[in-house]
This record gives C-alpha cells, sequence and structure tokens, in this order.
C-alpha cells in the first residue's frame, strides 16, 4: 500500500463500475487519483464521495477518443506532479448481431477502445520514459480472447488492446515502464447489466465458479499489476474472469 501511495494516478472511465473501484482503491491507499470520464457530473460526483474519504481526488470530462480532451486530462493530472499511472478503462458496450451491426457503431466502439488506448499511453509514454519509471495498464476483456454472440465489434477492440499491450510492452519495458493488460469476465457492472437477460442468463451459466465478479475484484488486480510486487510482469493478461478463459 505504501507503494501505491507514490503513485499520481489517471484513470478513465472511472467514474462508475470497474473504474470507480479502482479508483477508489487506490486513493485509499493514499495514491493521488485523477477521475476521468465521458460524464463530467458523475466523475464529480465520484470524486467529491472519494474526498469525502480523505482521498486525494481530482476529476475531468474526457473523450478519450478526442486528442484535445486526452491533453487537457493529463494537463490537469500534471498539476499534481509527473503521471507515473495511467489505467485505460474507458469502454461502453453494445450488443448487435453481426448481421445488423452499423458501421457508426463499429467505428465507435473502436474509437473509445482502441484509440483512447492508443491516445492515453502515446501522451502518457514519453514523461514517464523520460523518468525511467513508469506503469500503464490497460483494461481488455475476456471476450477479446474468446469472442462474444452479438458483440463481435466489443470484441475486436478488446483483442486489439491486448495485441497493443504486448507490442507496448516489448518497445517500452526495458526503459522503465512496464505495460500489462487485465482481461475481466462478466462483472456485476451497469455495462454488463445493459445486456440482454437472455445474453447474461447464457453467460452464467458458462461459468465454472458460478458468479459474476465484482469491481473490487478487478480493482485488486489492477493494484497488484501497479505495484513492486508486478516487478517482472510485462505484456501479461491478467483475467479476473470466473473461469471463463483458462490459461
Amino acid at each position: 500500500m505504501r507503494e501505491l501511495a507514490e503513485h499520481n494516478a489517471v484513470i478513465t472511465g472511472a467514474a462508475s463500475g470497474i473504474g470507480r473501484a479502482i479508483a477508489a482503491l487506490l486513493a485509499g491507499a493514499g495514491a493521488q487519483v485523477l477521475i476521468a470520464d465521458l460524464d463530467g457530473a458523475r466523475a464529480d460526483e465520484a470524486a467529491h464521495m472519494l474526498r469525502q474519504s480523505g482521498g486525494r481526488v481530482a476529476a475531468v470530462a474526457t473523450d478519450v477518443s478526442d486528442p484535445a480532451d486526452v491533453e487537457a486530462m493529463f494537463a490537469t493530472a500534471e498539476r499534481s506532479g509527473s503521471v507515473t499511472l495511467l489505467v485505460n478503462n474507458a469502454g461502453h458496450v453494445h450488443q448487435s448481431p453481426f448481421e445488423a451491426l452499423e458501421i457508426a457503431d463499429f467505428d465507435r466502439m473502436i474509437a473509445v477502445h482502441l484509440r483512447g488506448n492508443f491516445l492515453c499511453a502515446r501522451r502518457a509514454l514519453p514523461p514517464m520514459l523520460a523518468a525511467n519509471e513508469g506503469v500503464i495498464v490497460n483494461i481488455a476483456s475476456q471476450l477479446g480472447q474468446i469472442g462474444g454472440v452479438q458483440l463481435a465489434h466489443y470484441a475486436a477492440a478488446k483483442a486489439g488492446i491486448i495485441g497493443m499491450t504486448k507490442s507496448l510492452a516489448r518497445e517500452v519495458s526495458g526503459r522503465g515502464v512496464r505495460v500489462n493488460a487485465v482481461a475481466p469476465g462478466p462483472i456485476d457492472t451497469e455495462l454488463v447489466q445493459n445486456l440482454s437477460p437472455e445474453w447474461r442468463r447464457a453467460k452464467l451459466a458458462e461459468l465454472p465458479l458460478g458468479r459474476f465478479g465484482t469491481p473490487e475484484d478487478v480493482a485488486e488486480t489492477v493494484a497488484f499489476l501497479a505495484s513492486p510486487a508486478a516487478r517482472i510482469y510485462v505484456g501479461q493478461t491478467l483475467g479476473p474472469n470466473s473461469g471463463d478463459v483458462m490459461l
């Protein structure tokens, strides 16, 4: 926990769900945390709640697919010093049979997940490399490993994140920056609750553990990767997934 307190962290998509749980854990450990989210009002509310508990937390409205927004997000975070931890968590889900999938829905999925990860990592890296230290954790999904019915565009975006994580780790791990991914299984968040009841019932029946995970389960995995305990983890994809994927 002491080592986590030394981080100045940017967490995207952190106003709710997994991102909010990550922000709460890191803030509780003493880290400086910036909650970035497309919904600025919810980001402000989340930051206010964590400050009530003594956390060093700020908030900013950010569209991670917009380079200007990403630059403004980092400028806000850097008021507290160099960013040492980036958690690329922003995302959304949309369900559609492949043959009915609209181009706009596909493009938006790629923009938020894959373009957003690229833009944020590209902005975070130069100061990290200059300091010869830093951590990037990308939130992928087990569907990026196994695919998902009526979620081809989501699975494609998440698979791209896993590939980018491995490639980036090969480029920068020797220069002090550790890059890893977390691929959660179905987690009990608004995102999963917005999928059809039929999809959720079918997925639950597939899970060896017999239950969906919680945002806190994922947050603990991110905290591990952000800590010195994960010092030899690079380019890895950890799977808090209730047994949906076994590697």
